[in-house]
């Protein structure tokens, strides 16, 4: 029952979609990192039934390159592109780690958060407007992938902080179960993708690997550590990363 109530904070807290009540305790939050990439397949699952019904009613490039964008911010309720939008107003004060981290804690939205959330559903939209139902499979595991890669970031990498979200998750998770539950989930997607396309998914594991080690310095870095934010800012741009991976792969592969 405690794993039941995890998954159903886990939704609770990364998605939009109504769940039954549960109460915040440490023992009903114990696998709640564990659960994470089961939104992410909800997700998946959803661009695949999007891209399936694009090519049966015949639908255009740009409906279907939208639909793949806004769906996963419907779903989620925006959750993580608030932190995407959060680190790209930091990161763009230039200022010292302590500063920027003040920055994320702002609940006002600056212009260049506006930017880049502008240019990143641009981008979304222009490369996801190049997949049809044939890259279901690979589009669906997309979110697991990012979400199980996120999920050991937020309990694997150094914080910026002691307070917060982050700090609350990693106190209560049974790190050992936890850790082995993403990585297990991270193996399934990634052999999904494989599976899908050997090449294709090859070579978007490779560039989510890449992006997977350039966020963890970039945190460190220009913010001293992880934050809640910071996993939500993960999780964005590996999703993008792979997603245009996916759209140059298979052009070079075809």
């Amino acid at each position: 029952m405690t794993m039941l109530r995890s998954i159903a904070m886990a939704f609770a807290c990364f998605s939009a979609i109504p769940m039954p009540q549960v109460s915040w305790t440490k023992e009903n939050m114990r696998y709640l990192m564990a659960a994470f990439p089961l939104v992410g397949a909800v997700v998946g699952g959803a661009l695949w039934l999007w891209l399936c019904a694009c090519g049966a009613l015949g639908l255009g490039p740009l409906v279907r390159g939208a639909g793949l964008a806004l769906l996963p911010l419907a779903i989620t309720g925006g959750i993580h592109m608030d932190g995407f939008a959060d680190v790209v107003d930091a990161q763009a004060s230039h200022a010292e780690a302590e500063q920027k981290r003040k920055i994320l804690k702002d609940p006002h939205v600056g212009a260049f958060a506006v930017m880049g959330v502008c240019g990143y559903l641009i981008a979304h939209v222009a490369f996801a407007s190049e997949l049809d139902a044939r890259h279901g499979l690979l589009i669906a595991c997309v979110p697991v992938v990012s979400r199980s890669l996120a999920g050991l970031a937020a309990l694997c990498w150094p914080a910026s902080g002691t307070s917060g979200m982050l700090a609350t998750m990693r106190a209560t998770a049974r790190l050992g179960v936890a850790k082995v539950a993403l990585g297990l989930q991270l193996v399934l997607a990634s052999a999904g993708m494989l599976v899908a396309s050997p090449c294709v998914g090859g070579a978007a594991l490779a560039v989510a690997g890449l992006a997977f080690a350039w966020a963890r310095r970039f945190s460190a870095r220009q913010f001293g550590g992880l934050s809640g934010d910071l996993v939500g800012f993960c999780v964005q741009v590996l999703e993008l990363a792979l997603v245009v991976s996916v759209v140059v792969a298979g052009r070079i592969v075809a």
